[in-house]
């Protein structure tokens, strides 16, 4: 990688577009770094595709656009990737698996299209967990993804890939998905920023499903702010999704600068520091007393029967997958990777009354929030309890007790995946190994600018969002 490459792909979106506009470097200059770079994490195995002749074919084009005075916004000419389980036309969308090793999309995800009209410029397509069904990126088709603040450890899933491509500045945006945590637990691992929408908020028409009362899309980028920029552009309302939102989308940048003083942040009494590691608890804390320095006020608030959480959380994102894949688990069961087929037949144990009895204490917890809501501004937990484990590694040590990975990585994230609320995780700081950890801000439904507006003054305190792992 060149100096001159490197510099850039190390500013932001807002940074990087005016300097295309002002000439400074052209977009095929930009998208060729962007290609560069990508050829030079192959070891970290975070994409599965990459469109490198296509991708300098746009660059060009975009290129003539501006040069002759057409702009199409802050991401006219910038390098963006998506997560393989987002349909792009005449391009295959694998989703991980083998099933779908040649399946080729037909028509673009309806936020595929919105990024094109908005002038990004689509790169590739990132490694992922198997039909997103999994928290580590082991992918027994395309190659386990690796973290690239330390290659033996993993970068969470199932945007695993994602997180790595753009921790590495391969890529100023990554469009991820979020069931349970699948955009926030990467971003958590990888040292950037990632927003889970509420759901409704972006179409999910064109990506493929795993659970489909929990799935949502949003972006991974390096700040707040640039997840604004990329969220800006594919929210809205789209008549092919029936739970997409009627809701007018609010200017989510406009905003985003206005100063914290005053406003109002929930601290979860006997929850939002519960169980974590002691280098995460502290690195919550020193977080939480930024906010205050800046004017914040912390709330403690209560929510009751949080010890099912988990439980309901587990039986709808294991019955809704299995419904989808039911056909295939009949006649492909073999072309499944092992741990996704586990989970896929474990799904068949939990009966309707299971069913229906998680959904009735989601709705509960939906009671709460709403009730919380009317107190704070925005609730704070830590992303995860833990930092980046080894690949492979099945359980940590929290509180002197061995938890097992796959069973407590949702501890925070399902709070508002159950609830469908919009979450970001943000960069707070390293562990005493140098492996990233990430703060959750849960704001109201609909509420993205405000949870986008709380973490972007964080980060204008905090510095550690524009640290890159070692070597970039």
């Amino acid at each position: 990688m060149t100096e001159t490459s490197q510099d850039l792909l190390s500013g932001g979106i807002m940074e990087t577009g005016s300097g295309l506009r002002a000439r400074d470097f052209s977009i095929p200059e930009l998208v060729a770094a962007s290609l560069e770079r990508i050829a030079s994490i192959g070891h970290l195995n975070s994409f599965i595709d990459v469109y490198a002749d296509e991708a300098m074919k746009v660059a060009n084009h975009h290129q003539g656009l501006l040069d002759a005075g057409y702009v199409f916004g802050p991401l006219h000419g910038i390098p963006i990737a998506l997560k393989d389980n987002i349909d792009i036309a005449g391009k295959r969308t694998t989703a991980g698996s083998a099933l779908l090793a040649d399946n080729i999309a037909k028509q673009d995800a309806t936020l595929t299209a919105a990024l094109k009209r908005a002038g990004a410029v689509i790169v590739g397509k990132n490694n992922l967990h198997e039909f997103a069904w999994g928290g580590t990126t082991i992918n027994a088709t395309y190659g386990n993804a690796r973290n690239p603040w330390n290659p033996e450890h993993s970068p969470a899933g199932s945007s695993g890939g994602s997180g790595a491509a753009v921790a590495t500045r391969a890529v100023f945006a990554s469009i991820g998905t979020d069931t349970g945590g699948s955009i926030r637990i990467p971003s958590s691992f990888n040292g950037v920023t990632g927003i889970r929408p509420s759901i409704g908020r972006v179409s999910n028409s064109g990506v493929f499903p795993l659970a489909w009362s929990l799935d949502t899309a949003g972006p991974l980028a390096k700040s707040a702010v640039d997840c604004a920029i990329v969220l800006q552009a594919i929210a809205g309302h789209d008549p092919n999704d029936r739970q997409s939102a009627r809701a007018l989308v609010p200017d989510l940048y406009e905003q985003i600068d206005l100063p914290l003083r005053g406003a109002r942040l929930g601290l979860i009494e006997d929850y939002s520091r519960k169980a974590v590691q002691p280098d995460v608890r502290d690195a919550f804390d020193a977080a939480t007393a930024t906010f205050e320095r800046l004017g914040a006020v912390i709330v403690p608030i209560r929510l009751s029967d949080l010890e099912a959480l988990m439980d309901a959380m587990i039986i709808i994102d294991a019955a809704e997958p299995s419904a989808i894949h039911a056909p295939w688990l009949r006649e492909r069961a073999v072309d499944y990777g092992a741990d996704v087929r586990a989970q896929l037949e474990a799904g068949f144990v939990f009966s309707a009354v299971d069913y229906v009895q998680a959904q009735r204490y989601r709705a509960h917890i939906c009671h709460q929030f709403t009730e919380a809501f009317g107190l704070v501004d925005a609730i704070l937990t830590p992303t995860i309890a833990y930092t980046a484990p080894r690949i492979g590694q099945l359980d940590v040590e929290i509180d002197g007790t061995m938890k097992n990975i796959l069973a407590n990585n949702m501890q925070f994230t399902s709070l508002a995946s159950l609830t469908g609320l919009p979450a970001m995780s943000v960069p707070v700081g390293f562990d005493s190994s140098g492996l990233p950890i990430g703060l959750q801000i849960i704001g109201p439904a609909l509420g993205e600018d405000q949870v986008l507006r709380i973490g972007a003054g964080l980060q204008a305190s905090l510095d550690c969002y524009r640290k890159a792992p070692p070597g970039f």
